[in-house]
């Protein structure tokens, strides 16, 4: 079982990241193969479209504050840097819990463990709105975070069991399709709503929504014909997670990670307070509209295969790394244009290295690739926390300067780690007699 992780666009389709599992089936028939579903047959679309709202639920709610923050601040009369943990709590509630979430779907099934874990959450996204203060606020975010923790942690493994094998790919592509629309649709919804009603009605919305698309999921998915419970094995589980941590490569993996999105979550986090401040000025449905440039990020995760190809990993990253800065570095111009291309920069550099970061570990892994993918959605969800709340707080101190500064750092720090297992890969390859791979 791979979990799929949740964030924002990556590699293979420009979403969250997805591993797809080494083993085809779990029902312990050889002739079970043949009753999957596959591309045509019945159930397919049925399925393929309640994970899709399944997605967009996901990431609409798990988002659903970050385009909001200015407003919030002002209504709730606290700066940028509390504000932020509206989104921090929210992430870092599913990072703590999508490794625990992978175990319970093992035992419990799939459906079930997503069909609660969307019941909690757009239960707590009509309850948000009401929030009577910031810290009422910041705790059901990050119960909701944690809920939502179920999805990642359940849907590739049950298309993994229920679709054959040729079909799997693009039926994950659907899934993580649908984080990506969630995500960037969310943001752009709440903006424009928001602008004419405020946050309040712009987060309900979003919980309505939610609760169609929550309701559909259910009604739409088929019944698991091939999931076999399984117990918890937590000894088992802690194992692999220890001999994973204790893996070189994919530790470096982990933090790359998160440290793009370090960078990624600090500048998104803080742009709406800068674009609706002089010399700016903007509308908050402006604001909000800016999160299309996710779509940048479509293009540069999907470029990501071919620049390994020709540049190898570490290239790649060192590309990625780059173009993050570069856009970095042009973000602090006065006028709106270079803005707005120093975004696009940073978009396309920190999609590309999630998803050269995020696929590596899938390859690297040998074993318990599940566990492997769920503790780097882990690493990303906890980078997306830190560089929400630190980005903020460098934005109140220092303004965009700071949040910039913030976010060099962590380019810098990927570079260095990059720069750290070449020279490991030179050592390693030196003492076997062969030339060191890229």
């Amino acid at each position: 079982m791979t979990p799929a992780s949740t964030g924002a666009p990556t590699a293979m389709g420009a979403a969250p990241s997805v591993s797809v599992p080494s083993s085809s089936t779990n029902s312990g028939s050889g002739s079970s193969a043949d009753t999957r579903v596959a591309p045509g047959g019945p159930g397919y679309r049925r399925m393929s479209f309640a994970l899709f709202l399944a997605g967009v639920a996901t990431f609409a709610l798990l988002y659903s504050t970050q385009a909001l923050l200015p407003l919030i601040s002002a209504d709730l009369g606290v700066p940028a840097g509390e504000a932020s943990w509206t989104v921090a709590a929210a992430t870092g509630g599913l990072a703590l819990f999508v490794l625990p979430m992978s175990a319970l779907s093992e035992r419990y099934g799939r459906r079930t463990v997503m069909t609660a874990s969307l019941a909690v959450a757009v239960t707590l996204g009509l309850l948000v709105p009401f929030a009577p203060s910031l810290g009422a606020l910041v705790a059901l975010r990050a119960v909701q975070g944690a809920a939502l923790a179920g999805l990642p942690a359940s849907a590739t493994a049950y298309l993994a069991e229920e679709v054959t094998p040729r079909a799997l790919v693009t039926a994950i592509g659907l899934f993580v399709a649908g984080n990506s629309v969630g995500g960037m649709s969310g943001r752009v919804i709440t903006g424009w709503i928001a602008q004419e009603w405020g946050w309040r009605v712009a987060v309900a919305v979003i919980g309505v929504i939610a609760v169609v698309c929550a309701v559909a999921f259910r009604v739409l998915l088929p019944a698991p014909r091939h999931f076999r419970a399984g117990s918890l094995r937590l000894r088992v589980l802690a194992a692999t997670v220890r001999g994973h941590l204790a893996d070189p490569l994919l530790r470096r993996l982990y933090a790359i990670g998160a440290l793009f999105m370090t960078v990624f979550g600090g500048v998104y986090t803080v742009i709406g307070y800068r674009l609706t401040e002089a010399p700016f000025g903007l509308p908050q449905g402006i604001v909000g509209s800016i999160f299309l440039v996710y779509l940048v990020g479509t293009v540069s995760a999907s470029a990501a295969g071919r620049l390994v190809g020709r540049l190898g990993r570490r290239g790649a990253l060192y590309l990625a790394g780059g173009t993050t800065a570069a856009g970095l570095l042009l973000s602090p111009a006065g006028s709106l244009v270079p803005v707005l291309v120093g975004l696009v920069l940073i978009t396309a550099g920190f999609f590309a290295g999630h998803a050269v970061a995020s696929s590596a570990v899938s390859k690297t892994a040998t074993r318990g690739r599940a566990q492997a993918s769920a503790l780097y959605q882990s690493a990303y969800y906890i980078g997306s926390s830190v560089g929400s709340t630190v980005g903020a707080m460098a934005y109140h101190a220092r303004g965009w300067g700071g949040t910039v500064t913030v976010a060099l750092l962590a380019v810098v720090a990927v570079v260095g780690i990059t720069v750290a297992g070449s020279r490991a890969a030179a050592r390693s390859a030196g003492r076997a007699g062969v030339p060191a791979s890229v």
